[in-house]
């Protein structure tokens, strides 16, 4: 159960990929103040955490609504998934989750961002959607449901903490630093991507 957990925690962190958004949080609050900024954090993973849930025990749901398997999802993830490491690896991570030029200065306008756009897209985005959808496809039992709902929650504590601790981070590491970060945890993106890619693809053909 504690290997499940970690493994379900190292996939979820790695497509959320919080360390690559620090830049971006940063960006749209650089005119708040700390406690505004740590205030805005927590709201906005809270809301993360939310949306998150929310797919995680309806999206299958949403799928027989409209008729899609499974397969179909993981194929879809999965390239969404390697779009989205792909992008870690270019440094277009901002543009991968349609934080163009016009979001941020909307975003810059408004009054509170923690939902929109830092829980969704900047967060929760279609790659750990169908992430999540995928892992509730294959569980069955109360208890893993109560591990993948645990992972959820933990997720959105660490990403809180990253964005607690981001200017820090990003003035310890500058930017070539989290320039390497992002292109790491973009090649580990990458690779999920493509496994659910290989997966979905057996499933469909009966390989």
């Amino acid at each position: 159960m504690t290997t499940s957990f970690f493994a379900l925690l190292a996939g979820l962190i790695s497509v959320v990929n919080p360390f690559s958004a620090m830049p971006v949080f940063l960006a749209l609050t650089k005119e708040e103040g700390k406690k505004q900024r740590n205030r805005i954090a927590l709201k906005g993973c809270l809301f993360f955490a939310l949306i998150l849930l929310v797919f995680y025990f309806c999206g299958i749901y949403i799928l027989d609504f409209f008729h899609i398997t499974v397969d179909a999802l993981r194929i879809a993830g999965g390239i969404i998934i390697f779009g989205s490491g792909s992008a870690l690896l270019t440094g277009r991570f901002a543009k991968n989750r349609s934080i163009t030029k016009k979001v941020t200065k909307e975003a810059r306008l408004k009054e509170d961002i923690s939902l929109s756009p830092l829980a969704m897209p900047m967060l929760s985005g279609p790659g750990s959607i169908s992430y999540l959808i995928a892992i509730r496809s294959e569980n069955h039992e109360w208890k893993e449901y109560w591990l993948m709902v645990t992972v959820i929650l933990v997720s959105a504590v660490i990403t809180y903490l990253v964005f607690r601790v981001s200017t820090r981070v990003t003035r310890f590491l500058g930017e070539a630093g989290m320039n390497s970060v992002s292109r790491i945890i973009g090649f580990i993106v990458m690779s999920i991507g493509v496994q659910y890619i290989i997966t979905g693809i057996r499933a469909v053909f009966s390989l």
